[in-house]
């Protein structure tokens, strides 16, 4: 194993690749790669300065010493790989679940959860802080909000209203199963993908992001499927009937969707897996099952109501919203109750203003913030989404709210403005690729007064408040920075922002 390299090293002592260094691990960073540093001459030139080269180390805490290998390496970075924790960190945790160190679902169960919260403060203060043109002087991030630490739904784990999981013909074993030495059967599997591959997958025996019933659920189904001789989809060679097993589960009301997904529809098959929900797990509301006839490794397709409705209930903001089995809807109830309560209180909401909500989806912002104001307009691409919104609206008696389907670069133009009025408040959620530039010089030219940006990318809401800081020269001055987290155990971050005219 080598060491540190002296502070005096030349150049050429950067560690080369796969060379096994002791670390101190000294800081978060980008993506949930923690820091490490090595002190080496700042140049060839032999100046005296000293600049920290960096080491990316995933999965290592601050507060640890690690003992690691190196992979990646470039001039002013390399990444790392962790072979041995030689000391904790004491904001280190024992992950509850079993298969946290090699399944994507829940990477950060080891650190403490209020450590998870302070990462992802850090995180968006980091990425605002070098972003061009943004101005944050005066105005903190605020503490991240985080999720109620109760087992129930919406706590740090089991938050999740739905799940999907995947069958698989070539099954990944862990170090753990693998060190038991059984003869395990690797021709079937129901879990989750292995990060990184899109044929291997765990057979999870235990999950804690959405219910002890919906792992029972993944269970009871494996069991059916292997005593039947179900075969499992085979990803390289595009075989098998069963593909996906989803759940949707309501945080509000007892509704539950099972919705398997397979590769041609079987009515004798659908029938014995009827049989089986009704008999060992009669808390499903309603059973579907989508066709998926193609390569793509997708839960879309064709769908029909084997039994029950075909959709679940959930509320939020005292609304209540039906749901189909592949709609958008927020995936922590919960947590995004107080994600659009942060955005209202940011929105400094009066019972006059004309809102415009663009990217709303099925409208939950729309119709948690319309009992607020004189009238929201949504606008949404997708238009099932709009549908389902105005069905929301209609359901719940929300009167003042108007829904457009369309393409908001195509849509969102002066013609739209003075059809629907100037807004006194917009509020934007767009997905993670941000909003199009010309509708960022849209929003420019529109100057409402009060602006509030939802994201679930901080990296994409700082490069399109950047441009609309350039587009107005410096028209708007940011008010509160707010995360929101959305997904314990994550690095996913939600980030609202507060802008004024």
């Amino acid at each position: 194993m080598t060491t540190i390299p002296p502070a005096d090293a030349p150049l050429s002592a950067r560690p080369a690749r796969g060379a096994e260094l002791v670390l101190d691990v000294v800081a978060f960073g980008d993506r949930g790669k923690s820091i490490a540093r090595i002190d080496l001459p700042a140049d060839e030139g032999g100046a005296a300065e000293r600049s920290g080269y960096v080491v990316f180390v995933p999965g290592a805490v601050p507060g640890d010493r690690v003992r690691v290998r190196i992979g990646k390496r470039k001039k002013g970075y390399a990444e790392a790989r962790v072979l041995e924790l030689l000391t904790p960190s004491p904001l280190r945790v024992v992950p509850r679940c079993p298969y946290a160190d090699v399944c994507g679902g829940c990477t950060w169960q080891h650190l403490a959860y209020d450590a998870q919260l302070e990462m992802k403060r850090e995180a968006v203060e980091r990425i605002f802080a070098h972003a061009p043109g943004l101005d944050l002087a005066g105005v903190p991030v605020r503490p991240a909000i985080g999720a109620d630490r109760d087992e129930g739904s919406g706590g740090i784990y089991y938050y999740r209203n739905k799940m999907e999981f995947s069958f698989a013909a070539q099954r990944w074993l862990t170090d753990a199963e693998i060190a038991t030495e059984e003869n395990f059967d690797r021709h079937f599997a129901l879990g989750l993908h292995v990060p990184g591959r899109f044929d291997k997958v765990l057979d999870l025996k235990t999950c804690f992001l959405q219910s002890e019933w919906s792992a029972r659920l993944v269970n009871g189904v494996r069991d059916l499927s292997r005593r039947e001789g179900w075969p499992p989809w085979h990803a390289r060679e595009h075989t098998g009937w069963l593909r996906h097993l989803v759940i949707r589960t309501s945080a509000t009301t007892e509704d539950r969707l099972v919705n398997l997904v397979t590769w041609t529809r079987d009515p004798a098959r659908l029938d014995t897996i009827a049989a089986f929900l009704r008999a060992e797990f009669p808390e499903t509301t309603t059973f579907v099952n989508t066709v998926n006839e193609g390569l793509a490794n997708t839960s879309y397709g064709d769908t029909s109501v084997v039994f029950g409705p075909g959709t679940i209930r959930d509320r939020i903001g005292g609304h209540t919203f039906e749901i189909a089995p592949n709609a958008f809807f927020q995936t922590n109830t919960r947590q995004a109750e107080k994600l659009y309560a942060v955005a209202a209180e940011m929105a400094d909401l009066k019972a006059t203003d004309l809102v415009y909500d663009l990217y709303c989806g099925a409208g939950t912002i729309s119709l948690f913030v319309a009992g607020r104001v004189r009238h929201v307009v949504g606008v949404e691409l997708v238009e099932e989404a709009v549908l389902n919104a105005r069905a929301a609206a209609e359901a719940n008696g929300v009167a003042n709210t108007t829904f457009v389907a369309g393409d908001m670069l195509k849509l969102f133009t002066p013609a739209f403005v003075a059809a629907h009025g100037r807004p006194d408040v917009l509020i934007v959620d767009p997905p993670r690729a941000g909003m199009h530039p010309k509708v960022v010089d849209q929003i420019a030219a529109l100057r409402p007064e009060r602006l509030v940006y939802v994201s679930c990318n901080p990296r994409t809401q700082a490069d399109d408040l950047a441009r609309l800081m350039e587009a107005t020269g410096g028209g708007y001055r940011i008010e509160a920075v707010q995360p929101v987290d959305l997904f314990p155990h994550t690095t996913h971050t939600e980030c609202v922002i507060g802008l004024r005219a």
